[in-house]
């Protein structure tokens, strides 16, 4: 499959990120335009726009901050419920730009990330924000974010962007020199292996993993040449899953030294819808969830999947557990409550 973005490794014909749509990893994943870049004030602070309609915008991920759930995405929104769902009330965002993604390390210290290379940063649980960083100059989005605790984080993103703090966000650097990645390939994603270190995949199948918190990475070749758009650790120590473009699912068991596919079979034959999102629920399950209205679901750490296709069929960006309550899910159309297994739940 042709790469919506890319005409080959390092080439200057693809696209800057400025004008992918919506964010690289929905562009490629699912296939949405999200109109959302919008022009910096050069002086006065902007905030999101406050909308009753937030909670049915465009979101892209959706995570847990202690009981409490945050959903980012278009024009700056971001989202956080106190009910698993039922109910939404819209944070006052100091950006409009596109959010891809964000990260709670306990039920009050998180980060998101987004176009503008921007990082916001909330101390109270996704109540209030603060930016952090953003560099205009980069004309990137950063697409994923992971802390180690609330001092030590990395934010990955377009063009082989690398960022780490040491100090909770006060100072970003720039590290992507630890990183062999000559072409840079853009960075879509960035995760922690149980017991094991950092990993991270990318455009054209790049991965990379770290055993000393991110200080050295170590290239690897993987088992596939599309683009990956996201990975994630099992319950089980060095087992990990990476997945991507046209349904494509690889496991691994040994920190990414050997891998396997999944095969994954949908009511209607092989899944072919891209993979853009997963999470590890509280009971050791996982569910990754995709184009096409795709939501899987493993409870044997990723060896077996059962798919489900929403009758919806719309595109879903993220995921999370309702504290045993079945799923949230965003993406197309905002915020979905669904079952288990992902079919339409109560809405919100």
């Amino acid at each position: 499959m042709t790469e919506p973005y890319m005409a080959g490794p390092g080439c200057a014909a693809r696209a800057r990120p400025g004008v992918l749509a919506a964010s690289a990893v929905l562009v490629l994943a699912m296939g949405l335009w999200a109109s959302t870049v919008e022009a910096a004030a050069s002086e006065a602070q902007v905030y999101s726009t406050e909308s009753a309609r937030a909670e049915k915008s465009l979101l892209l991920d959706v995570t847990r901050a202690g009981a409490r759930l945050v959903a980012v995405g278009d024009r700056g929104h971001i989202l956080f419920s106190d009910d698993q769902g039922k109910s939404w009330t819209q944070s006052k965002v100091p950006t409009r730009q596109l959010l891809t993604a964000v990260y709670f390390v306990d039920d009050k210290h998180g980060w998101a990330v987004g176009h503008d290379a921007q990082i916001l940063v909330s101390t109270d649980g996704g109540v209030t924000w603060t930016k952090q960083f953003e560099d205009l100059q980069r004309e990137a989005p950063l697409l994923d974010v992971w802390f180690k605790d609330a001092e030590h984080g990395f934010a990955v993103g377009a063009y082989g962007a690398l960022l780490e703090t040491t100090d909770g966000g006060k100072q970003w650097s720039d590290v992507a020199e630890r990183l062999d990645n000559e072409d840079q390939f853009h960075l879509n994603g960035i995760a922690q292996v149980k017991d094991t270190g950092l990993f991270i995949v990318g455009e054209q199948g790049s991965m990379f993993r770290s055993s000393d918190d991110g200080q050295t990475w170590q290239k690897l070749e993987g088992p596939y040449q599309g683009s990956l758009f996201g990975v994630i650790g099992t319950a089980q120590p060095r087992t990990l899953l990476a997945y991507g473009l046209r349904g494509n699912l690889y496991r691994s068991t040994d920190f990414g030294d050997n891998w396997q596919q999944i095969e994954l079979k949908a009511a209607r034959g092989t899944l072919e819808f891209g993979l853009a999102s997963a999470t590890l629920l509280d009971d050791g399950s996982l569910v990754l969830v995709g184009n096409g209205g795709s939501v899987l679901r493993s409870s044997d750490d990723g060896q077996t999947f059962s798919v489900y296709n929403r009758a919806d069929r719309i595109a879903l960006a993220g995921v999370s557990g309702r504290n045993g309550e079945g799923l949230v899910l965003v993406g197309q159309g905002g915020v979905h409550l669904a079952s288990a297994q992902g079919a339409e739940g109560v809405q919100p």
